[in-house]
């Protein structure tokens, strides 16, 4: 065989490789899109709120949405608890999770009906640390509270570490504002799942995170009418 047909090969090997990657990451985008957009309301144990950025005890614009997201599906009666989860950063007087038990407190859930997990830097370590909450408590079923375009990968999570969920995603704040930003965050996380199954690990661990996934303050409403759903 000469090389000319040698080359003709790993030019076609190259090409399927380059069109199963394409296909792999179109199909994954559509389901990261396709999954934002349901909302499952059944009953469960907790409603689990996933941390975003807070300052000095404030909740950033991203974690504000969802936490008025969770105190909606509380008082619907989708469960009788929330969770929520989040450490600190270096230098912090207040953990994610402590901002946000103090708002839903603030906001007409009762103190008593809400577990602050004072742990977790990214969204895998966060789940690990609401999934050994619920072995103690014995608590079976959960709604996560995420932004929309988070909810395929952080179900994924949740679902790999032994937790029964259903997700209930945010349908307003920064990260459904636009038409644009919710591109980007499709692409984000499109980007961000596939290291997931890759690498078992998350994509924060690698500084990765945009600031929007931290809930990094973009100005603005944090009650922007959304345009998901």
């Amino acid at each position: 065989m000469t090389p000319f047909f040698w080359l003709r090969i790993a030019r076609r090997v190259v090409v399927l490789l380059v069109v199963a990657v394409l296909l792999v990451t179109g199909f994954t985008a559509v389901r990261v899109w396709w999954v934002a957009r349901q909302d499952d309301r059944r009953s469960t144990d907790a409603i689990v709120v996933l941390g975003a950025a807070q300052y000095d005890g404030r909740p950033s614009n991203i974690l504000e949405a969802r936490l008025d997201h969770a105190a909606e599906l509380y008082t619907d009666g989708v469960a009788p608890r929330v969770v929520t989860v989040g450490g600190s950063r270096p230098g912090d007087r207040f953990t994610e999770a402590e901002a946000g038990k103090a708002w839903l407190a603030d906001h007409g859930v009762p103190e008593a009906d809400v577990v602050a997990v004072r742990r977790g830097g990214e969204t895998l370590s966060s789940l690990a640390a609401v999934t050994k909450l619920f072995e103690r408590r014995g608590w079976q079923t959960a709604t996560l509270v995420t932004d929309p375009w988070h909810t395929l990968r952080a179900q994924a999570m949740a679902d790999d570490l032994g937790l029964d969920v259903v997700s209930s995603p945010t349908r307003q704040g920064p990260a459904v504002r636009t038409r644009a930003t919710q591109a980007r965050s499709v692409g984000r996380e499109t980007l961000a799942y596939l290291y997931y199954r890759l690498f078992h690990g998350s994509p924060e661990e690698m500084g990765t995170e945009s600031s929007q996934d931290r809930g990094g303050q973009t100005g603005g409403d944090a009650r922007a009418v959304s345009a998901v759903g």
